[in-house]
């Protein structure tokens, strides 16, 4: 008998792209406001700040201060609870100081940056990343400090990726968590009839599907393959890898996460595979 593989789609959502953390068209066109004096956890010696904010700082963030440009909370220690750490802090390179506060040019520059920064800061490749629960936000001065000259970009692992229902605790510094064999509970799993639309979880928690590989569908320099090729491929690599990954099986059933042209021109090349197991 020929093995059969039955297919559950995953592409990202126009309901779900309000609180995805990696919405990495946001990251080209800016997104959200600034924070003010007025917000409760917020610092106000932050909030226009032209200086660079401080590296390694933790703090306690939401979803909604993910989705911001900017952001002004305030640092906790870092043994206490905090969902974000601050990995990396610099200055926008000097092609970038005449750019406009929202340019794409400017997130192009931040989603390669924090992106390959995280892989180093975690200990982990990129098909990796993209298979875990945590993920990167970045910041940019508030409009106010832009125009007095600040050009300075903050990037935080936060305790989330693109389907999380909320941020979730960090140890006291994940530098070098994904090394090695990762514990489950950084790992994204999913639970459900499919993952189309579903909520990421730890794989520490009761689920369906675990994402178990990537399939890169480019280059750099390659332009965007068009939906329908993007799809077909994710569908036929995730096919053979999950088949693969659950030790050939005579029926089993795999999903797939592919993106659109927008992520693409930030940066991202890769789609998710998904296999149906409990494990």
């Amino acid at each position: 008998m020929a093995p059969r593989g039955r297919t559950t789609r995953r592409t990202p959502s126009a309901t779900l792209a309000v609180l995805v953390l990696l919405l990495l068209v946001a990251l080209l066109t800016g997104c959200g406001g600034t924070a003010s004096p007025a917000t409760p956890d917020a610092d106000p010696d932050q909030v226009d700040a032209v200086e660079p904010p401080e590296a390694g700082a933790c703090r306690q963030l939401t979803l909604e201060d993910v989705a911001a440009a900017t952001n002004a909370t305030e640092t906790v220690d870092c043994a206490s609870k905090h969902t974000a750490e601050t990995y990396d802090v610099g200055e926008l390179p000097a092609d970038l100081e005449d750019a406009d506060y929202d340019s794409p040019e400017v997130g192009a520059f931040a989603y390669e940056t924090c992106d390959t920064g995280l892989q180093t800061f975690l200990g982990a490749d990129e098909s990796l990343s993209m298979r875990t629960v945590l993920s990167w936000a970045w910041f940019r001065p508030s409009r106010e400090a832009w125009d007095d000259g600040a050009r300075w970009y903050r990037c935080d692992v936060v305790g989330g990726g693109e389907q999380s229902a909320s941020l979730v605790p960090l140890p006291a510094t994940a530098r070098g968590l994904l090394s090695g064999r990762p514990d489950d509970r950084w790992m994204a799993c999913v639970e459900g009839p499919s993952v189309a639309q579903s909520v990421k979880i730890p794989c520490t928690q009761p689920h369906d599907w675990r994402a178990v590989t990537t399939i890169k569908l480019g280059e750099a320099a390659d332009p965007y393959p068009g939906d329908r090729l993007s799809e077909v491929q994710s569908r036929d690599f995730c096919k053979k890898s999950v088949q693969a990954f659950l030790n050939y099986p005579a029926t089993f059933d795999y999903g797939y996460t592919w993106f659109h042209e927008a992520e693409w021109a930030a940066g991202n090349r890769r789609s998710v595979c998904w296999a149906r197991t409990g494990e």
